[in-house]
């Protein structure tokens, strides 16, 4: 958790951290009055874009690749920044990849954001208690000359309810356009959080509970999947998703469905065959792969992975007429 003690930083309590995203990138309009680029990571969440748009801002997708874990390249994020690059998005552990930024990356892309003055780094660290050891979790905030460029979120997933901590100039911007929008957490919401907070550090042992159970759903499903020829995995430092690359099965065929072709495809045809519902990696910048969430049961999941295994098997290779 970070812990930064300084008169410049404000924390606000926001409705999750969805809605926060948009009130941010609207501030940063107002404050900056120009038209500045989003440096979005892929994949990503499927709303980073579209609010950058919202605000009037250009995203800017840095593709990632699963050989490398979807993490990003800092040489290939400082050959994209520009003098219009105003915000960079970082989520970690990652939804929907599960991936974590280990410290050391994240110290080197701290020395590429150093040389931007005007780039702040937007760090989404909803899941930040869900991590699977032995990788650790780092806030951005926490790493030397960052606190005051970075933007920190953090969520209780399901109850709208989280925070928002950053300079105070812009956390203050960001308070105003939420009184307009939302006016504040619901009472109930706030309710939880303190009984959540109430847990201890990290949530205690609830979320160590939780965790464990997490880390033996993540675990089966890579085996599970691992077995299968042409699919590859990168396996989940943190979070409860898996993104795989199913794209060997693009360009296959089932009767009475038709073809293949993409993620959206493929997933439809999952859902009509194996009534398993999957998100397209489409929906996330990057279409050769297919998001799992494994926050169900363990034996929804063994049962959902006999059905998709079982739909699998029914497809063939198109022939070219």
């Amino acid at each position: 958790m970070l812990k930064i003690h300084s008169s410049n930083v404000k924390v606000l309590v926001i409705i999750g951290t969805v809605k926060y995203l948009l009130h941010l990138k609207i501030a940063c309009i107002y404050l900056m009055a120009i038209i500045f680029q989003v440096i979005i990571p892929a994949p990503f969440w499927v709303s980073y874009p579209e609010m950058a748009r919202l605000a009037d801002a250009k995203p800017v997708i840095l593709p990632t690749h699963i050989s490398e874990n979807f993490l990003l390249d800092p040489k290939v994020l400082e050959s994209k920044l520009t003098e219009k690059s105003r915000l960079l998005i970082l989520c970690s552990p990652s939804n929907p990849t599960g991936s974590v930024y280990p410290k050391r990356l994240l110290e080197e892309i701290a020395q590429v954001v150093a040389k931007h003055p005007r780039l702040l780094v937007l760090s989404d660290e909803i899941y930040e208690h869900i991590i699977y050891a032995p990788a650790t979790h780092t806030s951005f905030a926490s790493l030397p000359g960052m606190w005051e460029r970075t933007l920190t979120a953090f969520a209780m997933t399901g109850w709208r309810l989280g925070y928002l901590a950053g300079p105070k100039h812009f956390v203050s911007a960001c308070g105003k356009i939420q009184s307009q929008f939302t006016s504040g957490a619901s009472s109930i919401a706030q309710k939880a959080g303190v009984a959540a907070l109430g847990l201890g550090y990290a949530g205690g042992e609830a979320v160590s509970i939780m965790v464990k159970a997490f880390r033996e759903r993540r675990d089966f499903l890579v085996k599970s999947f691992g077995e299968l020829e042409g699919v590859k995995i990168s396996e989940p430092k943190g979070a409860f998703y898996l993104f795989i690359d199913f794209s060997s099965y693009y360009g296959t065929e089932a009767e009475g469905f038709g073809k293949i072709e993409n993620s959206e495809s493929l997933c439809r045809y999952l859902l009509d065959e194996g009534q398993v519902a999957l998100v397209p990696g489409d929906a996330f910048g990057d279409d050769s792969c297919i998001r799992i969430s494994y926050a169900a049961s363990l034996t929804t999941l063994q049962a959902a992975v006999e059905r998709i295994k079982k739909a699998l098997l029914l497809l063939r290779r198109a022939v070219p007429v």
